[in-house]
């Protein structure tokens, strides 16, 4: 089963959330988390730190993450595993190919007309709030 990851990023104050509009199919022109694959025998946190560093600039030294959710896709076969984090000082982003944009944490994450994920990025952004509550 290939494995792949998304990782949410807040902004250093967490009152938002960094997104790529995507330019290619599944959910071209919609906003979803940057991410990608987890290459054969990389590690996860390891390829989260890559493809968000690959598609944003942002290196690890910047940002904690934490590994907070694996959703399984059997219909799809694959695993997306969830990473959180917060920036510790404000950066100025490289994009790779998907447009970045930092949206407002009043976002109504559900509306299919603008997110991907079949709704289930409002669902990820809650979870993934709830777990930086606890975090510094």
């Amino acid at each position: 089963m290939k494995r792949l990851n998304c990782i949410v990023v807040l902004n250093q104050d967490k009152t938002k959330l960094l997104f790529c509009k995507r330019k290619k199919d599944p959910y071209r022109g919609l906003y979803n988390f940057v991410g990608g694959k987890v290459e054969e025998g990389e590690d996860g946190m390891t390829a989260a730190y890559r493809e968000l560093y690959e598609e944003t600039g942002i290196p690890l030294e910047e940002i904690p993450l934490f590994h907070f959710m694996d959703l399984t896709y059997y219909h799809q076969d694959f695993i997306l595993e969830l990473y959180v984090g917060k920036l510790s000082a404000p950066r100025q982003l490289v994009e790779e190919l998907n447009p970045l944009e930092w949206l407002s944490l009043e976002e109504d994450f559900s509306d299919p007309e603008r997110f991907a994920g079949d709704q289930n990025i409002a669902h990820i952004v809650n979870v993934a709030l709830r777990v930086m509550e606890d975090r510094v």
